[in-house]
């Protein structure tokens, strides 16, 4: 059972055990929550190395996606795999590693687990709607708002799975990247 911690009048839900040597974050959530914004500062902030998921999307992928095609289990399965072989020759480095990805099923969250069984996630949580403004306002990405809907279809909130730490995308840059640090520390302590 997650503990339940408040602050600043939102909660923020602390999941797994509290004796961990977690190498790896995987900053997640539906398109638009700031997944790559996140793990970017975080991985600034702390001098770690920053995967960025979507640049192991074969071109197939981007192509359907670019179309507003959304990819299906079998379309993520290869890229999930290459994610999860990066995943692995880092924690071989022991490197920490901060990677964005969306991983929005339990299955892909447990693809990548085979490659590190302390791996930790991080999940940005927002509103459909607020998906949609965040996504219809970038010029910059292969993702269009059109597939915001499929997202949340396809999103399984990570609710009591090991070591995952919800929290509200619409905080600010630094008070997420704070508190997932923070988080961070306290599960290897």
């Amino acid at each position: 059972m997650p503990s339940l911690v408040r602050k600043g009048g939102r909660n923020i839900s602390y999941h797994g055990t509290m004796t961990s040597n977690m190498r790896t974050i995987v900053i997640m959530g539906v398109a638009g929550c700031g997944k790559s914004t996140i793990a970017d500062a975080i991985s600034k902030r702390i001098s770690a190395c920053f995967i960025e998921g979507d640049e192991f999307h074969p071109p197939e992928n981007v192509r359907k996606m670019s179309t507003g095609i959304p990819l299906t289990d079998a379309d993520r399965q290869g890229w999930l795999q290459g994610l999860a072989l990066e995943i692995t020759d880092r924690a071989r480095a022991s490197e920490r590693v901060i990677v964005a990805c969306s991983a929005l099923k339990r299955s892909y969250r447990d693809t990548l687990r085979q490659a590190s069984p302390d791996l930790g996630f991080v999940f940005l949580e927002l509103t459909p709607e607020q998906a949609m403004d965040r996504v219809s306002q970038r010029s910059n990405h292969f993702m269009p708002a059109s597939l915001v809907e499929s997202q949340f279809r396809d999103l399984e909130p990570p609710r009591d799975e090991p070591l995952v730490l919800s929290i509200s995308a619409i905080e600010s840059i630094k008070t997420i990247a704070d508190k997932a640090i923070s988080w961070w520390s306290t599960i290897n302590a």
